[in-house]
């Protein structure tokens, strides 16, 4: 009897997309939607490993915030140098790694979710949106009052 495979189908762009002065929306699920972004030293954690990677690979990020059960943020390159695929495959392979030593019931879902964003949209409706985030999931009324988000580029308690 013939054994047929099937191909996982890549839905990556080509990865030198992914290089330069660009800015992607990227989104990572926690497997079967477990809730882990709950506790500080949880997002302490995960956020200082976000910050080294974007540091080693030349990036920067417009927001990141941490939904108990999934992550957002935008990143952009700060040169041409800059690879912003290898910068989220680099913090979810680490984050896993940290997951598998510290909390052996969770980890990430296989891929993520990634929307290069053209010179047309706007980003700061975009940042917004992530930042309303919690408060359309009924997690807080005020976004500034939600404490597990971040930028390496806004001081974002400061906008309205």
């Amino acid at each position: 009897m013939r054994k047929y495979y099937t191909k996982e189908r890549n839905h990556r762009l080509p990865k030198e997309l992914y290089t330069g002065e660009i800015a992607v929306s990227f989104t990572a699920c926690i497997k079967d939607r477990k809730r882990l972004f709950t506790d500080e030293n949880i997002f302490n954690e995960f956020e200082k490993i976000l910050l080294d990677e974007l540091k080693s690979t030349s990036c920067s990020s417009f927001v990141y915030l941490f939904m108990p059960d999934h992550f957002h943020t935008i990143i952009t390159g700060n040169g041409p140098e800059a690879n912003l695929k290898t910068c989220m495959d680099k913090y979810k392979q680490k984050t896993g790694y940290w997951l598998s030593k510290n909390i052996t019931d969770r980890k990430w879902q296989k891929d993520y979710y990634d929307h290069i964003l053209r010179d047309e949209e706007n980003l700061e409706i975009q940042v917004k949106y992530i930042l309303n985030n919690p408060v359309r999931a009924g997690l807080v009324d005020n976004w500034k009052d939600y404490p597990f988000k971040g930028s390496t580029i806004f001081k974002l308690n400061e906008w309205e």
